[in-house]
């Protein structure tokens, strides 16, 4: 039980601990993480924009300059020179060398006839009034078509100007190269699991997709507010979340967009995070190993005192009830000896009559001889029982004198030679007969002998042994108490000598017997070891030095 509360304190203390360590320390490291995260991601945001805006403007210049080249190409050439095929095909020439983005190049006239056509295609006699393209640029003067397949059943895009000259209405038509525009589209650091392109207005692609999307594919693309603003947004795919920018373009009915994935735009975040969780995974070890550690050695010195104190306090406890003890076995013995006194004298009174002779020879004498005997031996057996408690007596004053310890053991198990005989339990003394003196208070280790045989005779109950061995180890003399019981648990182990401490039931055993044993020993300057083995019993090993050193309890004589 007292274990339990100690080990229930311990981990109280180190809980609480932890708790105003780890909550502000987590609370900083959440906090840290927090802001960094909200400043990164503004930061990817703001990249993200600016990427948008750059790419936007870079291709609305792209296709700028190809209307501004075909407006030009159309003022600065009258409709008779670039109908002339010769003509038109020098033309086309030199806005080829100068730009490697035109396919083809075809004057067509207010009819919708191709008039004039130089490029890789045979599309000189294709009529193009009842395509929508033409109907536009006649409508608006400028159109750049959406991809389409056209009768060159390849995906791609014109653009068209309309001229007015001499009442006369013709357009100036150019095929844009698509791998041209597409690089221009792509050419944008997206990273990994990013992607680029354009849609029209029916979210059709424009430029395929980095991951499988093919021109004039029906393309997902995140819900937009359709402004002329750039917008961010973040959008997923279904197996992944991205973030989002997307813009119109100039001219045209297309929308950029650019995606990233924020995962791998984050990833320097979420090697700080992990840093982060590193170093406060390693904190919080540090300060729970710190706390454990420091708790430990807390409690258990509270621990050692409590069964200092607890010692002291039996001790002093028992030292009364010993002295009030030895008081009434010295009352006992004298009241006992004035009788025993009195029969040995008036037996021997009795043998001198008998001895005279005056009685005569008979049957009679011989029996009361005999009697007489059974008398002198029963008074000098009861003679012996009063010495010793008169011996124990007189010792319960501490004293520091030269002491036979094979005396102290010889002493003490005959003292308990009635209960031993009544539980059948046989006591073995294997006393080393060259056993020095010990200078130390022969009262305290009778004591802890006294303990530690009444402890064996407890844990044998009945029909048992006990084995008493001394010897000499060093500069200490040994003593081991064996008993035969039924040992004691390897848990119970390290806690016989806790105050306390008992596997007896309840009302049999207050657990101080070994404790004051401990504590004893601890004060006069010797040391106690068990050995346990459950089904073989227990050895107990005592070891004092030659000299008592000068410990509290310990008193030299005067």
């Amino acid at each position: 039980m007292m274990s339990t509360s100690y080990t229930r304190l311990k981990w109280n203390l180190v809980l609480i601990i932890l708790g105003l360590s780890l909550v502000p320390l987590f609370a900083l490291g959440y906090v840290i993480h927090a802001e960094f995260k909200q400043t990164y991601e503004e930061k990817l945001t703001s990249n993200l924009k600016l990427m948008v805006s750059n790419r936007r403007d870079a291709i609305d210049m792209f296709l700028n300059e190809r209307v501004v080249q075909l407006r030009m190409l159309a003022d600065m050439h009258s409709f008779a020179e670039m109908t002339d095929q010769a003509y038109l095909d020098a033309v086309f020439e030199v806005i080829h060398e100068t730009s490697r983005s035109f396919i083809d190049v075809g004057v067509i006239g207010h009819d919708g006839r191709h008039e004039a056509y130089s490029g890789p295609f045979d599309l000189k006699e294709v009529n193009y009034k009842d395509e929508s393209w033409f109907h536009q640029v006649m409508l608006k003067g400028l159109y750049i078509s959406d991809v389409f397949m056209g009768f060159r059943n390849f995906p791609h895009f014109i653009i068209a100007v309309k001229r007015q000259e001499a009442g006369k209405t013709w357009i100036l038509r150019a095929t844009i190269d698509s791998d041209v525009f597409i690089s221009l589209v792509r050419n944008v650091r997206t990273g990994k699991y990013g992607d680029a392109y354009i849609v029209n207005d029916k979210n059709q692609l424009q430029t395929p997709s980095r991951f499988g999307g093919k021109v004039l594919s029906k393309a997902s693309i995140p819900d937009h507010k359709g402004g002329r603003d750039i917008e961010i947004l973040e959008w997923s795919d279904g197996s992944s979340t991205f973030l989002a920018g997307t813009t119109p373009l100039a001219n045209t009915d297309w929308r950029l967009v650019i995606l990233e994935n924020p995962e791998e735009g984050l990833s320097p975040l979420m090697r700080t995070k992990s840093l982060i969780y590193t170093l406060l995974g390693v904190c919080a070890l540090v300060i729970f190993l710190g706390a454990y550690v420091t708790v430990s050695s807390v409690v258990a010195k509270l621990k050692a005192s409590d069964r200092e104190r607890a010692a002291m306090d039996a001790a002093v406890m028992q030292s009364s009830k010993m002295a009030s003890l030895g008081k009434l076995a010295a009352g006992v013995a004298h009241e006992v000896n004035n009788p025993l006194s009195i029969i040995r004298e008036s037996a021997g009174w009795i043998r001198d009559i008998l001895n005279d002779g005056e009685l005569g020879e008979s049957k009679a004498v011989d029996e009361l001889q005999e009697a007489l005997a059974d008398i002198d031996r029963h008074v000098e057996r009861a003679r012996k029982v009063t010495h010793r408690m008169l011996g124990f007596a007189r010792r319960m004053e501490p004293l520091n004198e030269d002491v036979d310890l094979n005396m102290l053991a010889n002493q003490t198990v005959a003292f308990l030679e009635n209960e031993t005989r009544h539980r059948n339990i046989q006591v073995d003394c294997r006393l080393d007969q060259e056993l020095p003196l010990i200078t130390t208070d022969s009262n305290q280790v009778q004591q802890v002998i006294l303990n530690l045989l009444e402890n064996a005779i407890d844990a044998i109950g009945e029909n048992g042994a006990i084995t008493v061995t001394t010897r000499v180890e060093g500069d200490m003399v040994a003593m081991d108490i064996a008993d035969s019981g039924e040992g004691i648990s390897r848990e119970n182990l390290s806690k016989v000598f806790d105050p306390f401490f008992t596997t007896k039931p309840t009302g049999e055993g207050t657990g101080l017997g070994l404790s004051i044993v401990y504590s004893t020993l601890s004060k006069i300057g010797g040391t106690i070891n068990v050995h346990s083995e459950q089904g073989l019993g227990t050895t107990f090993t005592v070891r004092l030095p030659f000299a008592c050193p000068h410990f509290p309890g310990c008193k030299e004589e005067a």
